[in-house]
């Protein structure tokens, strides 16, 4: 069984590497320039390779055959452990279309600027969370709204 350890910060430490070391973007560049954008690209671009291979093993492991474990116990930790790692894999699932919206903004010009204040969301922000399509503070709002609608 593939492990749920692999999660999302492993993966995207792994699509790192594949990237050129000798490159990360800074701050003394132009922001969002086009070798800033082809880095987050091909960053992303690895990232979800990395999701889809983690994904393909996991559906392997699972053709592979049922849970057949004898004792009562072991057959409960390995079912807890599946559904665990399935639970991950469908976060994976939904990180994905996130990737592809990332994508979508790069191709349009929009990526790495906030879709709430449209201020640009920082390199060492997307650098952590390519993702992201807020700046901290704009996140942080939304949160605490979604935090105060909760608990109303």
């Amino acid at each position: 069984m593939a492990s749920a350890a692999s999660n999302d910060t492993d993966i995207l430490k792994n699509a790192k590497k594949v990237l050129a070391p000798d490159y990360v973007p800074n701050e003394d560049e132009e922001y969002m320039n086009e070798r800033q954008q082809h880095y987050f690209r091909v960053l992303l671009i690895e990232w979800k390779r990395s999701i889809h291979s983690a994904a393909d093993q996991t559906l392997q492991s699972l053709q592979d055959g049922p849970i057949r474990e004898a004792d009562l116990n072991d057959r409960a930790s390995s079912e807890t452990d599946w559904g665990i790692e399935l639970r991950t894999r469908d976060r994976q699932r939904k990180l994905i279309s996130k990737i592809d919206s990332a994508l979508r903004r790069i191709d349009a010009g929009e990526y790495g600027y906030c879709e709430v204040t449209g201020d640009p969301i920082g390199l060492k922000r997307l650098i952590a969370r390519p993702v992201a399509t807020m700046t901290v503070e704009a996140q942080e709002a939304h949160e605490r709204r979604e935090k105060v609608s909760r608990d109303d």
